[in-house]
């Protein structure tokens, strides 16, 4: 009897820790894959699949051609970087009064770790190129961020200012020709 008194509770114990143990290693499973199929929070990136492609061509490509690629990574990263910093305060919102998912803020984390990364990575190849040249590289794909923008509203501002040109010169034309019919109609008023 005292052998079944101290068996039984030694028994539940085990079962119970043995429940919990395939419960949690059911749920972490479920989570990974959870985490696995959420889609990407950005698109595929082009530029840095371009770069890769062209660093393992045979024969070799210029390593001119290698920097502009990586210069193209580079600016790309700013890209999703900018994106990441200009949403994350707007989700952190949004997840504490329980607007969006968890799903949402783990594709979110995911895409932060995943441009963390391949800053390292973009930082790590510069320097590859040339000592010292991780710690400028971004500064010169800024630049040229910048400078791309910059000529996109230079472009924006001359269509802008040839539609609004044609507009104003069609309405002066339209007035002109309100003004000479009323011009004309107003002598034979007069006779």
């Amino acid at each position: 009897m005292t052998k079944l008194s101290i068996l039984a509770p030694l028994v539940y114990i085990a079962i119970l820790v043995g429940s919990l143990a395939v419960f949690s290693s059911l749920y972490r499973k479920r989570k990974a894959n959870r985490a696995a199929s959420l889609e990407p929070w950005f698109p595929t990136h082009t530029a840095r699949d371009v770069y890769l492609t062209l660093l393992h061509m045979d024969p070799p490509v210029p390593a001119s051609l290698l920097k502009a690629a990586l210069l193209r990574r580079a600016i790309e990263d700013i890209h999703r970087i900018i994106t990441i910093r200009s949403a994350k305060p707007a989700l952190a919102q949004l997840l504490q009064r329980g607007s969006i998912g968890d799903d949402l803020w783990t594709r979110f984390t995911a895409a932060e770790k995943e441009i963390e990364e391949e800053f390292r990575d973009v930082v790590m190849e510069a320097n590859a190129f040339k000592q010292d040249w991780g710690a400028t590289i971004f500064q010169s794909a800024n630049e040229m961020l910048l400078n791309e923008k910059l000529r996109e509203r230079a472009a924006e501002a001359t269509t802008q200012a040839a539609k609004e040109r044609a507009w104003w010169d069609e309405k002066r034309e339209r007035v002109q020709r309100e003004l000479l019919s009323s011009a004309s109609e107003s002598p034979k008023r007069k006779e």
